[in-house]
């Protein structure tokens, strides 16, 4: 009894991941896709599940299913056993995570289904965040509407910056009760966090994952006035405007294409439109390097991560050009090495060290319902 199986349930598909707790690796992995799509035969999440144990065979040796849920409010601060009550509140939280909320709970659903005698376990991506203090998370607007309808700022990605933020503590040889750290998770979704000794203190993304930085298709910040303007000048309605942000926006809005590696090839062919979305990009990450070095008081790692962070040699140089003066520099050696293990980018004995350390929310997701179930 040593496996955690790890699941990721989207709107139209599972991820999942059957993972070994002694030795974190993983023994399968796999996707169910375009459930309740025409023409699928995967008509539900219910049969969706079915399907996957069926190519996943016996589990007689787990020890739990950890389930990603994206939004767990301002009650949900740590993993948690699934319970009916629990059930309840996630659906509740829907109304903060319509995409994604539903979609996690269904996977639950069909997982205690299939497994009955096999505790379930949430994860939140918003559960690492709740330790932002109230001046973090508060927005300036009333505060009796804001208490009632639990507007606040929560965060995402939080699995990932935990994991990330331990990792370069390790990498590091120092303890993470000591270390400063900004974690950039740059993918399609992308997001920043200011970490001191291990608790988060301020991240980018806000109530939902559309604040702060540029994203594929999402906006990030922008003034609440244009959305007012829209909707009067251009006669755009709620809906519409969701849809502009959420999917219309981002580098896709800029340019036409949402895909990093795309936008990136058409910037080195000259394309004009590429080249200034990658601008506006780089400029809002490194807005909130400075904001949350000041946050922080200071700064002793500043990791890059997620599929972006990663893979963009170009991105990390251009991003980071001009900050010697705090303490940030890149090697260009070390910049341009393609590894898949955690790594140093910056100079040796540099006054910040600069990092590229993978991102692995799966494993966090099976070292979470593990250490909540042992």
């Amino acid at each position: 009894m040593n496996q955690i199986f790890v699941v990721n349930s989207g709107s139209s598909s599972i991820k999942y991941q059957l993972i070994d707790v002694e030795t974190e690796e993983v023994a399968l992995s796999g996707l169910i896709e375009r459930i309740g799509e025409p023409g699928s035969d995967t008509p539900d999440h219910e049969t969706g599940m079915r399907q996957l144990l069926d190519r996943v065979g016996s589990l007689q040796n787990i020890i739990a299913v950890g389930h990603r849920v994206v939004h767990g409010g301002s009650l949900f601060g740590s993993a948690t056993l699934v319970t009916d009550e629990v059930e309840s509140q996630i659906h509740e939280l829907a109304a903060l995570a319509p995409l994604h909320n539903p979609a996690n709970l269904q996977g639950i659903r069909a997982a205690k289904k299939a497994l009955p005698e096999v505790p379930q376990v949430a994860v939140f991506d918003t559960a690492f965040h709740q330790t932002l203090p109230p001046a973090a998370y508060t927005y300036a607007i009333d505060a009796e509407l804001a208490a009632k309808h639990e507007v606040r700022r929560y965060g995402f990605h939080g699995t990932s910056h935990k994991y990330v933020s331990e990792q370069a503590a390790i990498f590091l040889d120092r303890p993470l009760s000591q270390l400063k750290t900004i974690v950039l998770h740059l993918g399609n979704g992308a997001s920043v966090a200011a970490i001191d000794g291990g608790v988060s203190v301020e991240t980018s993304m806000g109530m939902t994952p559309l604040e702060g930085l540029v994203m594929g298709t999402r906006s990030g910040d922008v003034d609440p006035a244009v959305l007012i303007h829209l909707h009067r000048q251009a006669g755009l309605d709620f809906d519409e405007l969701d849809t502009l942000l959420n999917r219309r926006s981002g580098l896709l809005g800029l340019t036409g294409n949402g895909d990093m590696r795309d936008v990136q090839d058409a910037a080195s062919r000259g394309d004009a439109k590429a080249e200034a979305a990658l601008a506006v990009y780089r400029h809002r990450v490194r807005r909130y390097i400075g904001a949350y070095i000041a946050h922080l008081g200071g700064l002793d790692a500043l990791v890059f991560t997620a599929g972006v962070g990663e893979n963009n040699v170009l991105l990390r140089r251009r991003t980071l050009a001009g900050l010697e003066f705090l303490g940030i520099s890149i090697d260009h050696d070390r910049n341009e090495l393609v590894s898949k293990k955690a790594r140093f980018i910056s100079p040796e004995g540099s006054p910040v060290a600069v990092l590229v350390i993978p991102t692995n929310e799966e494993l966090e997701i099976a070292r979470q319902a593990h250490a909540l179930v042992s």
